[in-house]
């Protein structure tokens, strides 16, 4: 190991020790449901309209002008009808895991921009997903935005070592996950795997999140796992913390070998990545990004034509 670098840390002890933070109970309530087919939007209005904050978060969720629709729903029941039980278990989830992550204030990182980047990436993969021919893909679009949920919390847990590791990045010049898995011998993403499972999250979520450092495996047959595939995808967007968007055409690469036709465009995709953050962000009180994907996206053009 080279001097200064941080010293080896065990991933299962280091969480083992760390204060996990209890997901709500009406989110464990909800993820409960989840597992019994048989259960309808009565059932999941029940732990909903047990917590006054959900509810007026689920409501004003379902009457953003994300879904249009003509009229005010005012009845969780019937929100959950109209956008389905899936949308809402996630928005509900989401919202939970949000609202539970510390924020270490360890050196680059910030917090804020880790929220922007991971609800860019939860939509992007949930547009690739579906026209990757997902009926549902909600999700790819919860696991996209979890999936580097377990950053905040190493970085809280040995501060020291992820300063260097965050700075060793040089603003995404080199992946953290090639960092972590060169110094530690793990990555975060096994990291959020840990924790998804520890929460009870259905299993699909924990290896989706665990592979979404795993793009050049995954890309040999992207439509056989269209949603793991648009979780790994989506890892590579550019962050809003970075000046540049290094990994620009290597993304671009990836891209194309997944849609050959050239449909959608990636700049139709992106399009409706930055209209959909504007309408969902102010939910979760998130500022747009100062650049927006397409402007990123036609930089990179720009230079390299």
């Amino acid at each position: 190991m080279k001097a200064g670098a941080p010293a080896k840390i065990d991933l299962k002890k280091t969480l083992a020790h760390a204060q996990l933070p209890a997901l709500p109970q009406s989110a464990i309530r909800l993820l409960e449901l989840s597992r019994d087919p048989d259960n309808g939007p009565a059932e999941f209005a029940v732990p909903i309209e047990s917590d006054p904050g959900l509810t007026g978060q689920v409501l004003r969720f379902v009457n953003s002008s994300y879904f249009g629709f003509s009229r005010e729903i005012s009845n969780v029941k019937l929100a959950i009808t109209l956008v389905g039980i899936r949308t809402i278990k996630n928005f509900a989830l989401w919202n939970a895991v949000f609202s539970l992550m510390p924020n270490p204030k360890c050196g680059p990182f910030d917090l804020k921009h880790l929220w922007q980047d991971s609800l860019r990436r939860a939509l992007f993969a949930r547009s690739v997903g579906k026209h990757l021919g997902m009926r549902e893909a909600e999700e790819p679009f919860a696991a996209a935005l979890l999936q580097d949920m377990a950053v905040p919390l190493l970085a809280r847990e040995a501060p020291t070592a992820y300063v260097k590791l965050l700075e060793a990045r040089s603003e995404g010049r080199v992946r953290l996950s090639n960092i972590e898995r060169q110094v530690f011998g793990w990555t975060h993403a096994e990291a959020g795997a840990i924790l998804a499972r520890q929460w009870n999250l259905p299993d699909s979520f924990a290896v989706m999140i665990e592979s979404h450092v795993d793009i050049e495996r995954l890309l040999k047959r992207p439509a056989r796992d269209p949603a793991t595939f648009a979780v790994a995808l989506s890892a590579h967007l550019p962050s809003t913390n970075d000046s540049e968007w290094i990994e620009a055409p290597r993304f671009m690469e990836y891209y194309a070998s997944a849609f050959p036709s050239g449909e959608p465009t990636l700049a139709e995709i992106l399009g409706r990545i930055d209209r959909d953050f504007t309408e969902l962000g102010p939910l979760l009180k998130l500022a747009s990004p100062g650049k927006s994907l397409v402007e990123v996206y036609e930089s990179e053009l720009a230079a390299s034509a």
